[in-house]
């Protein structure tokens, strides 16, 4: 019995389904592949970061912002941040600018606490002051003393993943601290002088992203690194500033950059280097390490680039001790003393 306009209608539908999974799974593997190639990184935990708080007139962006890093606004009074000993600073910040909301996870208590403690912190860091033990605790309610390393371990690893900035213990007697960049950018960081936030943080994403796309990335490669970090090109980021002025001006002046035309290409594209300063102050290692740290791994994790690592830090050896050795033998090639001193003894 021939089958019925229903039944072919059935039968059609069941092949259009089987060809649509078919294409699902093609893509799906060809993400992965894509994704193994070039792993993904975990955005920097902007959710302990303090911002501005604008002018009613800009409600509206700040909803953008808010929506576009993931995270939910608490206003917290800024005069309720320190207490004791930090009135005066706080007296003084409540002075100078407008007052700060911090980000609260819902439940999660302690990120609202390691905001506070990350604003601190940086505070310090701007005045370059060493930061005392006693200090934080007073910052840390007492119902969250006994975990207070656990909330130092969280604002630390912000400190490090989205500033670039290291907490070290330099006094382990009078538990005192100080805040070390992994860069030397101007100005503690912040380029300009003034107000703003680090952007070593920024830089060694980028440097990161730099070395996995073969030592050179294109333009495109790196919005869409920064646009995952929800950092746009012509957008002000309340960390980073105006983001292209910063990555194609500001870091290429700096020498920590090489920004160029990419060779024959028309119309024109762009393309990133590290530049000179970036090599001179870091290495492809310790930029995996950052990358790693971010990502809750270990630099060995990225194989290839591990790899090529290690094969960097032996050059930067060899030329380091083959730059000792040519110091050492022009330095035998002078007598140890003075000719002119000689002759008068």
């Amino acid at each position: 019995m021939p089958r019925g306009p229903k039944s072919k209608l059935h039968t059609h539908e069941k092949h259009h389904q089987a060809r649509g999974e078919i294409q699902r799974r093609r893509s799906a593997q060809a993400t992965a592949a894509k994704e193994k190639a070039f792993p993904s990184l975990a955005p920097p935990p902007f959710s302990v970061l303090p911002h501005r708080k604008p002018a009613a007139r800009s409600h509206s962006t700040l909803k953008k912002s808010q929506r576009a890093l993931s995270t939910k606004s608490a206003g917290v009074s800024h005069t309720r941040s320190y207490k004791g000993a930090n009135r005066k600073i706080e007296k003084k910040r409540s002075s100078s600018q407008a007052p700060l909301t911090t980000v609260q996870s819902q439940g999660d208590p302690l990120t609202n606490i390691t905001g506070i403690l990350v604003q601190f912190l940086m505070h310090m860091y701007k005045r370059k002051k060493p930061i005392a033990k006693a200090d934080m605790l007073k910052i840390v309610s007492k119902k969250y003393k006994n975990r207070f390393l656990e909330i130092l371990k969280r604002a630390s690893f912000s400190l490090e993943v989205v500033f670039g900035v290291d907490l070290k213990e330099v006094d382990s007697t009078k538990h005192s601290y100080i805040l070390v960049s992994k860069m030397d950018l101007p100005n503690n960081g912040t380029i300009s002088r003034g107000r703003g936030f680090p952007k070593t943080g920024l830089l060694m994403n980028l440097l990161g992203v730099i070395f996995m796309k073969g030592n050179c990335a294109t333009e495109e490669n790196i919005w869409e690194f920064l646009n995952k970090m929800r950092v746009y090109a012509g957008k002000r980021h309340f960390i980073f500033g105006e983001p292209k002025k910063l990555i194609t001006q500001d870091l290429v002046k700096l020498k920590y950059l090489e920004y160029r035309q990419v060779a024959n290409s028309d119309p024109p594209r762009y393309e990133f280097l590290w530049g000179p300063r970036a090599r001179a102050e870091t290495s492809k290692m310790k930029v995996l390490e950052f990358w790693a740290k971010i990502n809750h791994t270990v630099p060995s994790a990225f194989h290839s680039w591990y790899e090529e690592a290690l094969r960097d830090e032996e050059e930067r050896v060899k030329a380091t001790v083959t730059l000792q050795a040519e110091v050492d033998a022009t330095a035998s090639e002078y007598p140890r003393e003075c000719p002119a001193s000689a002759s008068h003894t």
